[in-house]
């Protein structure tokens, strides 16, 4: 994409102004690095869409791929450059929650991404307990897409899309939409179980802290 300008933002929109840009940009923000983690993030974006945007990002340099520390491969981070674009990016996100808004249509409601946003907030030095097994229940949702469960081991969550063989502690229960609706800011934890929106089984005590270890808003966005 050409606009033929010296502009700055013609030339930033040069390079971010591509479909599913700002949006490869955001997971790599949310601590994706490798490609089947920007895949799973992204949902309906095709490998060849994805492997021509990250292509972009390396040539740019607004992303370098390294040699993975943990695991045989390679990761791709973001160089300062990268870096650079969070305020960017948090802003486009702060402009579209106040005037782009609208009520989620269904095919807008992405399970596997609802899942990932609960895991990248969650607060495991809240929840009152080293090792457990947080199961989540969408009852309009079927197999395999209607259970998952997360996993905190000393601080440290995993996210299993297959039942992982261990005891679950709690369980919350509800349509997808519903929890969506947490995470956007639209509603409240207080809200949907008054509302009965959402069910629990587990210790009061959990259910009580539920919003610091989620770490959802306690009072619902307003335009």
């Amino acid at each position: 994409m050409k606009y033929g300008q010296f502009c700055p933002i013609a030339k930033a929109s040069e390079v971010l102004g591509e479909r599913w840009m700002l949006l490869v940009v955001r997971e790599l923000m949310s601590g994706a690095t490798r490609y089947r983690d920007l895949q799973r993030g992204l949902g309906r974006i095709s490998p060849s869409v994805l492997s021509s945007r990250i292509k972009t990002l390396l040539e740019r340099g607004i992303v370098a791929r390294v040699q993975s520390d943990s695991e045989h491969g390679w990761e791709y981070r973001l160089t300062p450059a990268g870096t650079d674009l969070a305020p960017v990016i948090e802003s486009i996100g702060g402009w579209g929650q106040r005037w782009v808004r609208s009520r989620m249509s269904r095919d807008e409601l992405d399970v596997e991404l609802l899942m990932l946003t609960v895991q990248r907030n969650f607060d495991a030095s809240a929840f009152p307990k080293d090792h457990a097994v947080i199961a989540f229940i969408f009852s309009d949702l079927h197999s395999p897409m209607r259970r998952w469960w997360l996993l905190i081991d000393e601080g440290h969550t995993e996210l299993c899309s297959q039942p992982p063989g261990r005891t679950e502690d709690f369980a919350l229960t509800c349509r997808l939409r519903t929890l969506t609706e947490v995470y956007t800011g639209d509603t409240t934890i207080h809200a949907v179980l008054e509302a009965r929106r959402l069910e629990t089984k587990g210790p009061p005590k959990l259910v009580r802290s539920m919003p610091r270890w989620l770490r959802v808003q306690s009072t619902p966005r307003t335009l």
